[in-house]
């Protein structure tokens, strides 16, 4: 067994290992610790495959902003996490249904799963037209170059989405106070300030 195949498998055991605990913890805080492990494994795994560009983007977005992110949540809310899960057992058996389901359907699938040689041909040919460039350079140039215009429309579809979502969820109300940032600008101060003369053991 070389190095990279028990690399391979130690990365995976542990990947699975921590998906399994974050769901079966029962304190919130380990479920989070043990998500951020997985994050860690599968970044090990893209290592392997050689995308080095996404292991580190998973490491960074993931791990130190969205995990992190949970984190503080979870700790920072004070949530009655056992009278949640009382809730929640009572959804068990439909969930353990749904669950045996999943897991049919991917035996299913794993079990006529065949790869194709003219997907591996393609991404070597892909490969092969940046002449052995690093893996950061050839996503740089795919996404920059070849495919900008697409990019660009992924992009503007995540514009039109995050508008969409501020403009549905905006709300003008007559009993919410609001700023008005050029009325503040614009004020006399000779209007909005008044000097007054205290005197002492006498309030206002």
């Amino acid at each position: 067994m070389t190095v990279a195949v028990f690399a391979f498998y130690m990365f995976a055991i542990i990947t699975v290992a921590a998906g399994l605990l974050v769901v079966i913890s029962r304190n919130p805080v380990h479920s989070v610790l043990w998500l951020i492990l997985a994050f860690l494994s599968s970044a090990g795994l893209f290592v392997l495959l050689g995308a080095e560009f996404v292991a580190m983007l998973l490491i960074i977005v993931y791990v130190g902003a969205v995990a992190v992110l949970f984190l503080f949540v979870v700790m920072m809310l004070d949530v009655d996490f056992a009278e949640m899960r009382a809730e929640m057992s009572q959804y068990m058996p439909l969930a353990l249904l749904i669950g045996v389901v999943i897991l049919m359907q991917l035996g299913i699938a794993f079990g006529v799963w065949e790869a194709s040689e003219q997907a591996v041909g393609l991404r070597e040919a892909v490969a092969a037209d940046f002449d052995g460039a690093d893996n950061t350079t050839m996503l740089g140039m795919l996404i920059y170059d070849r495919y900008i215009l697409q990019f660009q429309l992924a992009g503007l579809v995540l514009l039109v989405a995050m508008i969409g979502a501020i403009v549905l969820t905006l709300r003008h109300r007559t009993d919410v106070k609001r700023q008005d940032v050029i009325a503040q600008m614009m004020r006399d101060p000779a209007v909005a300030m008044e000097v007054r003369d205290v005197k002492p053991g006498q309030g206002l």
